[in-house]
């Protein structure tokens, strides 16, 4: 009986520290997709926002 709780223990912990860093690679890996996707985006519009188009249809006032 003993040893069947100390071997459930073990097969609970040996589980969890599985799950715990299978969950922390992914929040790792996402977090750092999450970085990226930002940069690229505020790269693309400061990009945008310097480079943009004169609007031709735009109506001049004097």
């Amino acid at each position: 009986m003993f040893w069947k709780i100390v071997g459930g223990l073990i097969v609970a912990w040996v589980a969890f520290m599985v799950l715990g860093s299978v969950l922390g690679f992914l929040f790792k890996a996402v977090l750092w997709i999450a970085i990226i996707g930002g940069v690229v985006f505020l790269g693309t519009a400061a990009y945008g926002a310097i480079t943009g188009k004169k609007d031709s249809k735009r109506i001049n006032r004097y």
